[in-house]
């Protein structure tokens, strides 16, 4: 008998008919002698409706008021599914975020989890009964809601895992597994059968979309094992036990596994990238600081980073990408602080994209950045910006050329399934 965190995302809770099928999915754990918890996210697409009340509203809405509003998309699925599992025959309750209580720090609708009370939980699933809860959702030491931010309810499974301290967190979506890059670019892609934390930690920060970034460092901090599997599967498929997805591991798990690595896990794009360059700063010591510094308090995150050589008139151009979706309060940030930095002139694009190449294999193999820029050469794809890590090389290209770039990549580091 294992001990089981379920969670199923906004796709599979997306009416009566798909919550009818998850709770039979739960229904097959428990009857396989598991103890099981479920965490559930909002109905897809129901988060954004609520989110718009909020902004209709007031464009300068109480942060603590919006978690309030959109807390509660969770609340009705998981006494939803509550009520099936009851009409199947199953023991289950729902427990809120408050109930358990899910702790976390103040930061409205970014909220971080600081610890779960679980000794309730275990000694509800103990006595045979499964567990629903709201994911997303949390509670200050003041007693106000928080959410976590957007696909949170991903870091709320894990966070659960660990509290409970289960032999494994299975997260179900739309998709049936982690590929070497987004089937629906590539079709010759292949799933994975293992990734360690810090490819998936890498591809989910790049733009793979399948598990939020905050649930896999999560998972990595706590050792919890992970597993992506599809919650759209036939009614007398075998449980998931038996037909894994990919799982989610550490790098000492792995090494026991008897498999042959890939040099390149995977290839992930994004297309939620700006540049931004800031043209004749004085290239003195503090002038990058003053540029980053206030994006940094306002919580803009900051990826590639470029700084020319400077000119003989003692000036240089700084150029960075920042979230698209950021791109405006980053220009408003700086315009603010035009005099302060000292830059001539600031230019801004936001037609550009990030692509990526990740594999725990390039620790002890050369080469694999050298491979990136021939392929993209030989296909006439000018790269703008470059950035690596031990175990991955991102670069900034054209937004019209990624899907390109990713075919081009995925066959050049013989992904390509047979």
């Amino acid at each position: 008998m294992a001990r089981i965190v379920m969670k199923f995302g906004g796709t599979s809770m997306a009416g009566t008919e798909r919550i009818r099928r998850v709770a039979r999915i739960v229904q097959r754990q428990q009857a396989a002698g598991h103890e099981v918890a479920v965490v559930v996210s909002a109905m897809a697409g129901e988060t954004d409706r609520l989110v718009n009340f909020c902004r209709e509203a007031s464009a300068l809405y109480d942060p603590a008021e919006y978690d309030v509003v959109v807390a509660s998309g969770e609340q009705v699925t998981s006494g939803l599914l509550a009520m099936h599992l009851q009409a199947l025959g199953c023991k289950a309750r729902s427990w809120l975020g408050w109930q358990l209580p899910v702790r976390t720090d103040d930061a409205h609708a970014k909220a971080r989890i600081e610890g779960i009370d679980s000794d309730e939980l275990l000694a509800s699933m103990a006595a045979g009964e499964i567990a629903v809860i709201p994911g997303f959702q949390g509670l200050t030491a003041g007693n106000r809601i928080t959410t976590l931010g957007r696909g949170g309810s991903d870091t709320s499974a894990v966070a659960v895992a660990a509290a409970v301290k289960a032999d494994r967190c299975d997260i179900y979506t739309d998709v049936d597994g982690v590929y070497t890059t987004d089937p629906r670019i590539v079709a010759k892609a292949r799933k994975l059968r293992h990734v360690t934390y810090e490819e998936m930690l890498e591809l989910a920060s790049v733009g793979s979309k399948v598990l939020q970034t905050r649930s896999v460092s999560l998972a990595m901090k706590e050792k919890v094992r992970v597993q992506v599997l599809s919650s759209f599967i036939d009614d007398d498929a075998p449980a998931a036990d038996t037909i894994p997805g990919t799982m989610i591991v550490s790098d000492e798990e792995l090494e026991g596994l008897d498999m042959e690595r890939q040099l390149i896990t995977g290839i992930a794009a994004d297309k939620n990238e700006a540049k931004v360059t800031l043209t004749r700063i004085a290239d003195r010591p503090g002038a990058v600081a003053s540029i980053f510094e206030p994006l940094a308090q306002a919580n803009i995150n900051v990826d590639m980073i470029i700084q020319n050589i400077a000119k003989d008139k003692g000036e240089t151009d700084v150029t960075f990408t920042c979230p698209q979706s950021d791109l405006a309060r980053t220009q408003a940030l700086l315009e603010e602080r035009k005099e302060a930095i000292g830059f001539y002139r600031m230019i801004a694009d936001s037609k550009v994209a990030k692509v990526s190449v990740v594999g725990v294999g390039m620790r002890s193999h050369a080469g694999v950045a050298s491979t990136m820029f021939k392929a993209l050469a030989d296909r006439g794809i000018n790269i703008q910006a470059i950035s690596t890590s031990e175990i991955k090389v991102s670069v900034l290209i054209d937004a019209d050329e990624v899907e390109l770039a990713v075919r081009v990549l995925h066959t050049a580091y013989g992904l390509d399934a047979a």
